[in-house]
């Protein structure tokens, strides 16, 4: 992934991050560089308004509260990327993508993504809300948000 202009400190012993969506310090895991480094790609790249992102949602799926790693709203205020996030060290598996169906059975983002900041999957999910067509890329948020709620995805 292209490096981007991060923001480190030490605090209490440990190295901290500065989020740019929740504007706030949060110590530096694996898999909160890998976070950090798809805020900054899908914002710069991409073209999506932070504005529209939300990191570390909380959810609830089946009376149990979870936690989106980023989900991408469009200008309505309706889901339009779910991004779930591993550490680089765990392999992107089918269980991590069943881990983002999931979530999405809740949220009901048409597109999804899955990172290990090595290895990234895009989906767009399918009119019946289940099946997911593979994509090779996110598309930017131009395309997204020119096509609106008539991508036949889920809302």
């Amino acid at each position: 992934m292209p490096t981007f202009a991060y923001k480190l400190k030490e605090s209490a012993g440990k190295t901290h991050i500065y989020d740019v969506v929740r504007r706030k310090w949060y110590v530096l895991t694996p898999e909160e560089w890998v976070r950090q480094h798809l805020v900054h790609y899908l914002h710069h790249f991409l073209g999506f308004p932070l504005s529209l992102m939300n990191v570390e949602r909380g959810t609830r799926y089946n009376k149990l509260q979870k936690r989106t790693d980023i989900c991408i709203f469009d200008q309505a205020g309706a889901p339009l990327v779910l991004v779930e996030c591993k550490a680089p060290q765990i392999p992107i598996s089918s269980n991590t993508v069943q881990q983002a169906a999931v979530y999405n059975q809740t949220i009901r983002a048409p597109y999804l993504l899955v990172s290990n900041g090595i290895q990234h999957y895009c989906w767009r999910v399918a009119a019946d809300g289940v099946s997911l067509e593979p994509l090779p890329e996110l598309p930017p948020f131009a395309q997204l948000s020119a096509v609106g709620s008539s991508d036949g995805g889920m809302r």
